[in-house]
């Protein structure tokens, strides 16, 4: 079952009634949000998944940050993280130990704490974390808010999916992939602190549903359509070239399988683009709509911190598609 069957089950569970829920599951947001004073709101979210890199640690790294990203992209602070740890007998205590360490030194350098967590028996290891954040009611970003006429930003170059399915195969280089996983284990702390001194009313992060699942959840709970310029998306080193050879994940014709009737690609739109669009990715970046006038100065203020932003669409009125790929 992929995340965005479970979203849709979720949405149509009974729910009960509280006005202080500011964020539930209608809108296949990326965490929930509960209203606790006029002035403070709590941020709680969980993500753990099997490993995409060999070495533990920067596993470790690499699932915390995923985590992490969630509060980021809710427009708030972690403050408290707890490790979720599967276990199988045969992995190493050393290597249990690296990746639980990793984990804590990407939460420490998010500001947060660890804990503790919980621990259970498995066939194959997985790791992450339950996070909880802190955010002002007023300054809460969804998913739900982006307008017609505003830019899309986009944090992170994608591929990892793609880049990681090369490297198992022995295709791509180590400093192609040592690239991937920087990309991947980079905090969005950084983004983060520029939208909110930006004011920016919404935002969304990129991972398993690859970049167009997360973009047309966006145009869903907006209510709005996206148009994408392929030309302008920021890519990993080799992904292009490891997606013209055929190295797609499984994962990317999930996601294409379950886009098919919301998702127009125009008929220049080279097959390798429409793959990295669908292709899963691993502690993305966010996706950021971006009044026209704000996003020079917002994409300024990210490249002064090292974010590698750019803008890559622009949102439109309601169409019968909810994404164009040019």
């Amino acid at each position: 079952m992929g995340p965005e069957v479970l979203s849709n089950i979720l949405r149509d569970l009974p729910k009960k009634i509280d006005e202080n829920l500011l964020v539930g599951a209608d809108t296949s947001d990326d965490a929930a949000v509960y209203k606790l004073t006029e002035d403070l709101a709590v941020i709680v979210t969980v993500d753990f998944f099997t490993p995409m890199v060999d070495d533990p640690y920067q596993f470790g790294q690499i699932a915390a940050a995923n985590a992490l990203s969630d509060v980021y992209a809710m427009g708030g602070r972690p403050l408290l993280a707890l490790n979720i740890f599967c276990l199988p007998n045969c992995l190493p205590a050393e290597s249990a130990l690296e990746i639980i360490r990793g984990g804590a030194d990407k939460v420490l350098e998010s500001g947060a704490l660890i804990g503790g967590g919980h621990t259970v028996q498995d066939e194959e290891p997985k790791y992450g974390l339950a996070v909880v954040g802190l955010v002002h009611p007023e300054q809460v970003l969804s998913n739900a808010g982006a307008r017609p006429g505003d830019l899309l930003v986009l944090t992170k170059p994608l591929g990892t999916g793609i880049v990681n399915t090369a490297f198992k195969g022995g295709l791509a280089e180590e400093e192609v992939y040592r690239a991937a996983v920087e990309n991947m284990a980079a905090l969005n702390k950084d983004a983060a602190e520029c939208l909110k001194a930006a004011g920016i009313a919404a935002c969304t992060d990129i991972t398993g549903f690859g970049f167009l699942g997360h973009a047309a959840e966006m145009a869903r709970a907006s209510k709005v359509s996206l148009q994408i310029s392929s030309q302008e998306l920021p890519l990993l080193p080799g992904a292009l070239d490891f997606a013209c050879m055929g190295l797609i994940p499984a994962g990317a014709y999930d996601n294409r399988r379950f886009l098919q009737d919301d998702v127009v690609f125009a008929a220049g739109v080279e097959q390798e683009l429409q793959d990295i669009l669908c292709d899963p990715q691993t502690s993305g970046g966010l996706l950021i709509p971006v009044k026209p006038e704000q996003t020079g100065s917002l994409l300024e203020n990210m490249q002064k911190k090292g974010v590698s932003a750019v803008a890559v669409g622009q949102v439109i009125a309601p169409q019968d598609f909810l994404i164009e790929v040019k």
